[in-house]
């Protein structure tokens, strides 16, 4: 004689076949919500440049910002000048200020000029330490701040982190 399954069976049997696909849903769900904050923290977290700042005075009516990038070994910072279709070039913008005028562009160090494989470009970059420097005409003795702020982008040899733009103050004595 067969045993037919009550209803009261199926009714448990169904229950219980719904509660494992929530199960197996929900721990699927858990563990993309697990990768996806690890890879926000780490890219919140994760900075391999530090930028410092300082003024060189030349004469009464003549300084030089210095803005120094410090970069994390394996890591490396774009220059100014990037052909179109490549990463962000590094830019620098100084507030407008009638305690004092720019004297030309930004100027930057030497460098490594190379043949880049991803981009498919000649890209010049910079590693371990890069510095920029800005002249500026001092139209007072006063002393000020001048603000600016940097934009770049940095790589390593496995990825890029996105373009960041932070603030610089440079102190005017």
């Amino acid at each position: 004689m067969k045993h037919d399954l009550t209803k009261k069976d199926a009714i448990f049997a169904k229950k219980r076949t719904t509660l494992l696909i929530n199960y197996i849903i929900m721990k699927k769900l858990i563990t993309i919500l697990l990768l996806v904050a690890s890879f926000v923290a780490y890219g919140q977290i994760h900075n391999p440049i530090k930028w410092t700042t300082s003024v060189k005075k030349i004469s009464e009516k003549e300084s030089e910002l210095i803005a120094t990038a410090t970069l994390d070994s394996d890591w490396h910072l774009y220059s100014q000048e990037i052909p179109t279709g490549g990463p962000i070039p590094t830019s620098f913008s100084f507030s407008g200020d009638k305690r004092y005028l720019k004297k030309g562009n930004t100027k930057e160090e030497e460098g490594h000029v190379v043949d880049d494989e991803i981009f498919q470009m000649r890209i010049k970059y910079f590693d371990n330490k890069a510095v920029f420097t800005q002249r500026v005409r001092l139209k007072t003795n006063e002393k000020f701040t001048i603000n600016g702020t940097v934009e770049y982008m940095v790589c390593s040899g496995e990825n890029c982190l996105p373009p960041k733009e932070i603030d610089l103050s440079f102190k005017i004595n």
